[in-house]
Order: C-alpha cells, then sequence, then structure tokens
C-alpha cells in the first residue's frame, strides 16, 4: 500500500476534517473546478457529437432524419439505463482513494467492466429485438428498414459507450478527468470523416448511408474506450492504481455489491426518458406546432445539461472520497458547494433563454414553414418555465450524486419516482388537461417534479450524513 501522508494527499485535498468550515468551502471548490472544467468539455464534446450526427443523418434526406431519431432515442435509453447500472463503480472507487487503497480502484474497475459484460448481452438482444418492433408501431416499411439499419448497426456500440462513462467515473475518482476530455476530443475529431466515409462509401468502403452513421458510431466507441484502458494501464498518473493483472480475477460478491447500487440508478434514469417520452406524447395532442415547441425545448434544455451532468459527476466523486475518508463534515461541504456550483450555473441558463428566447428559438425554426409565428412563440413560452426546469433539475441531480456518492440509491431511487410521476406528471396532466393550461401545464409539471424531488433528496442526505456523523457508512444497508 503507498504512503498515506504523501499519496492521497498529493493527488486530492488534503483530509477536510483539519480545515476550518470556511477553509474547507474554499479548499473544496478549488478541487471540484479542477475535476469539473474537464467534464464539462467531456459533455459538450458529447452533445456535438449527437448534434453532428443529426446533422450528418440531414444529408440523407427527412426520413433517414425520423427514423435515425428513433434510433438513436433507443439507444441513449438503453446507455443511460446500463450506465446507471454500473454507476456504483465510480462510487466505490472514490471511496477507495478516500481511505487510502489505491490498488482497489483498478479491482473495482475491472469487477465494473465484468458487471458490464453480464447486463450488455441482453441489451443487445433487446435493442436488436426492438428495432424489429418498430414495424408493429405503425411505422412504414421504409422507415422500418431504416431504424432497423440504424439499431442493428449502433448497438454493437453499446457495451463500449457505457465502457467510456465508467471510465469517465474512474479518471474523476483518481483525481485525472483531464484524460477522457482529451478522449471526447479524439472521438468528436473522428466522428465527421468516419460518419461521412461510410455513409457514402468512401476509400473502397460500402455505400452504407444512415447504418454506416451507427457502424461509425460503434467504432469510435470501442476506439475511444480501448484507448482509455490502454492509457489507464500506461499512463505514469495511473501507476499507483496497478491497472495490470485484475481484469481476471472475478468477484462474484463485489460484482453483487455494485449491482445493488447501481440498479436503482438504472430505473431511475429509464423512468427519466419514460416520462420525457410521455409528455411528449402528451404534447401531442395540442398540435403541430405546441409538439415542435416542445422538442425545440427539450433539445435546447439537453445543450444547456451539459453543465449540470458534469457537476452531478463531480458531485459523485467529491462526496466519495470524503466517505472514504469517513469525514462527515467533509461530505456535506461538497455535496454543498457543488450544489452552489450547480445553481450558479443554472441561474445563467436562466438569463440566457429569457435574455434571448427568440435568438435561441431561431437557430430551430425555418422561417418559411407555415407554422413559424405560432411555433416560436409557443417555444418562447416554452423556454421561460424551461429555465425553472433546468435549474430545479440540476439541483436533483446534485443531490442524486450526493447520494450515491456515499452509496444511497435504492431510497433516492423511490423519491425520484414518486416525486416526477406522482407530482410531475400528476400535476401536469392535470394542468394540461381539465383545467386547461395546454402545453404550458405539461411543462410547469416537469418543473415540479425534479423541485420537490431535490427537497426530499436534501432531507435524505442531511439525515444519512447526521444520523452517525462520522459513522456514516453504518447507516447504509445498501453496501452491507
Amino acid at each position: 500500500m503507498q504512503n498515506k501522508t504523501t499519496e492521497t494527499n498529493c493527488t486530492h485535498s488534503p483530509k477536510l476534517g483539519s480545515y476550518s468550515l470556511v477553509s474547507k468551502a474554499i479548499s473544496e471548490t478549488i478541487s471540484s473546478s479542477q475535476l469539473l472544467i474537464p467534464l464539462i468539455s467531456t459533455q459538450i464534446c458529447d452533445v456535438a457529437v449527437q448534434a453532428i450526427d443529426v446533422v450528418m443523418m440531414g444529408l440523407l434526406g427527412t426520413q433517414s432524419i425520423a427514423s435515425g431519431a428513433l434510433g438513436t432515442v433507443a439507444f441513449a435509453t438503453a446507455v443511460y439505463v446500463g450506465y446507471g447500472i454500473v454507476s456504483g463503480v465510480g462510487a466505490m472507487a472514490a471511496e477507495a482513494v478516500g481511505t487510502d487503497e489505491p490498488e482497489q480502484v483498478s479491482y473495482i474497475l475491472f469487477q465494473g467492466l465484468w458487471l458490464l459484460i453480464i447486463i450488455s448481452l441482453p441489451m443487445v438482444l433487446l435493442l436488436w429485438c426492438g428495432g424489429s418492433f418498430s414495424g408493429l408501431i405503425g411505422q412504414d416499411k421504409g422507415d422500418f428498414f431504416l431504424v432497423k439499419s440504424y439499431a442493428n448497426a449502433v448497438i454493437w456500440g453499446l457495451p463500449a459507450a457505457i465502457g467510456l462513462l465508467i471510465a469517465k467515473d474512474i479518471a474523476s475518482a483518481v483525481n485525472y478527468p483531464q484524460s477522457i476530455a482529451v478522449i471526447a476530443v479524439i472521438g468528436l475529431g473522428l466522428n465527421i470523416p468516419v460518419n461521412y466515409i461510410l455513409m457514402f462509401g468512401k476509400f473502397g468502403f460500402p455505400d452504407l448511408g444512415l447504418s454506416g452513421i451507427g457502424w461509425a458510431s460503434s467504432f469510435i466507441y470501442w476506439l475511444t474506450f480501448l484507448i482509455a484502458i490502454v492509457l489507464f494501464m500506461f499512463h505514469p498518473k495511473f501507476d499507483k492504481y496497478s491497472f495490470f493483472g485484475n481484469f481476471y480475477q472475478l468477484d462474484p460478491r463485489l460484482i453483487i455489491k455494485l449491482f445493488r447500487i447501481g440498479y436503482p440508478m438504472g430505473i431511475h434514469y429509464g423512468t427519466e426518458i419514460a416520462l420525457l417520452n410521455i409528455t411528449t406524447l402528451l404534447m401531442g395532442s395540442f398540435g403541430t406546432a405546441t409538439l415542435a415547441a416542445h422538442q425545440i425545448t427539450i433539445q435546447t434544455v439537453e445543450v444547456f445539461m451539459a453543465i449540470p451532468s458534469a457537476i452531478a459527476c463531480t458531485t459523485v466523486a467529491r462526496v466519495g472520497y470524503a466517505y472514504g475518508a469517513k469525514d462527515a463534515m467533509g461530505i456535506r461541504v461538497s455535496a454543498f458547494i457543488n450544489l452552489a456550483i450547480g445553481a450558479f450555473f443554472s441561474l445563467l441558463v436562466i438569463i440566457i433563454v429569457w435574455e434571448f428566447p427568440k435568438q435561441v428559438v431561431s437557430i430551430f425554426i425555418n422561417p418559411d414553414d407555415p407554422n413559424y409565428f405560432n411555433t416560436k412563440a409557443t417555444a418562447i413560452s416554452f423556454l421561460y418555465i424551461a429555465g425553472f426546469y433546468q435549474f430545479a433539475y440540476g439541483l436533483q441531480m446534485n443531490m442524486t450524486g450526493a447520494l450515491l456518492g456515499i452509496q444511497d440509491t435504492k431510497i433516492p431511487m423511490l423519491i425520484n419516482l414518486l416525486s416526477f410521476w406522482g407530482s410531475g406528471l400528476g400535476v401536469g396532466y392535470l394542468l394540461a388537461m381539465p383545467l386547461g393550461y395546454g402545453g404550458m401545464g405539461l411543462w410547469w409539471g416537469l418543473v415540479l417534479g425534479p423541485l420537490i424531488s431535490s427537497l426530499l433528496l436534501v432531507y435524505r442526505f442531511l439525515f444519512l450524513n447526521r444520523q452517525k456523523g462520522d459513522q456514516i457508512k453504518d447507516v447504509n444497508p445498501a453496501v452491507k
């Protein structure tokens, strides 16, 4: 084992318990910011890749855009559900760093990869069959063929896509997320040329059309994931974590432990996506302009969500580190400093969407569209509400991350389910349908769900932190 007084304190801030509250807060702000900047870069690259894929689908025609969108939604859902199931890897790795057991980091990583292999097979089969089922839900034969061709190509990248997210969490846990940010930039740089080559059959490759984008995504996911693993094994920054030789050691008990931490997160992510899809279906009942305005608002929110997502990852790493160090005060400081950082960025987003709503909406709408004015007016009204949604959802993401950092996921899952589906969808439907507020009512429901959830999650977090103090681990039955 490495020297405890030199190794851990060189890569992370000193033990939080040795500082006053103000000093802890300052130290935590610096440490979190150092993690946050490269994580934001990684998230922005991911958003850019998705946007580029949509633009390049457009080169193949509107039918390819529509079919590709269906395939992309199915794939993204699988990625997020799978990532949720293995999300305990990052939390446990951060805990290992906090307890000054660096050799455990690689062991946790490779047990997480075994868990990924176990869950990938049924998920790939489900996606493969899902492409066939699209023909049973009203898709015409042309759309059905395109959806299936794209889905059957991109699904082979699913394990690598989730594996890359695990690698990001590991890099964050050991305080070196810059490595994954560089890899994300490499993936972004490859996206356009590889898409183009496979779409249009350049350099001797067949002309694959929409499926070419799927194969390009699979190739890039695997390439960047393997680069991350090689980096972990050979980069000097990771020497003390001993990434050699652990993959072949199968530990069923640790795999089960990771699954118990992660499966509630997988359920949470999956039901969140399902809620947004149901909201979209309900929006369609108010007409084409309302549905288009909703899609514009969702796309805008997804772009701005890159920052809260990065902050949530930072929260898991920092809280997990303090959790491993058994520093109850450090856990609180880490959680609430990152909560404050998230709130600050969310307020900036509110200012942007409130001050420049017309400019934001104009990016998405063709002025020659016959529904231009109606769609634009509706989208602007949605954007005003979406500012509050982004704020509330950012708080909810951060508190979910803080609780994941202390490996508490079952109760947060129930809180999120009841808040999003009970309060959010229930109140949204009541406002939209019986009370006649239409799409705006649904959006206010979307705001209410994460707002209630975030308040309850704060209470849950403080309760666990206060109940046993430095012995907070003892109140968490999920990891015993």
